[in-house]
């Protein structure tokens, strides 16, 4: 099966392209469940494969609809962006009888002051 972004002949059983990654298993239109290599026709709702249909991707590149001078601008300032790091604390909490729990124990500490 040939990759349709990079045109690398893959074998038959492959999902992903191995020269790019790009996706290269076929995907019914109508219901998206996975199509094997040579299917003419969706094995779940019947609906015919279309030739255009070979495993485009789902997303276009961003290439393709960012603005050659915003897509430069981002480019340069990549550089400076890469070793930014920022601390963040983050505070995970669970609700949950605990009071009802430590109160049992009699512990001097849980007691209501």
């Amino acid at each position: 099966m040939k990759c349709p972004r990079c045109q690398h002949e893959n074998p038959p059983q492959a999902k992903f392209c191995l020269e790019c990654g790009a996706r290269v298993a076929l995907t019914c239109t109508n219901c998206r469940s996975e199509l094997p290599a040579r299917a003419k026709f969706c094995l779940e709702c019947g609906e015919p494969v279309a030739a255009q249909a070979t495993a485009e991707p789902r997303f276009t590149s961003p290439e393709s609809y960012t603005p050659k001078h915003l897509a430069e601008k981002i480019l340069t300032s990549k550089a400076a962006l890469e070793g930014e790091r920022k601390l963040v604390t983050v505070l995970f909490a669970i609700r949950s009888p605990w009071r009802t729990l430590l109160c049992a124990t009699n512990s001097p500490s849980t007691r209501r002051r």
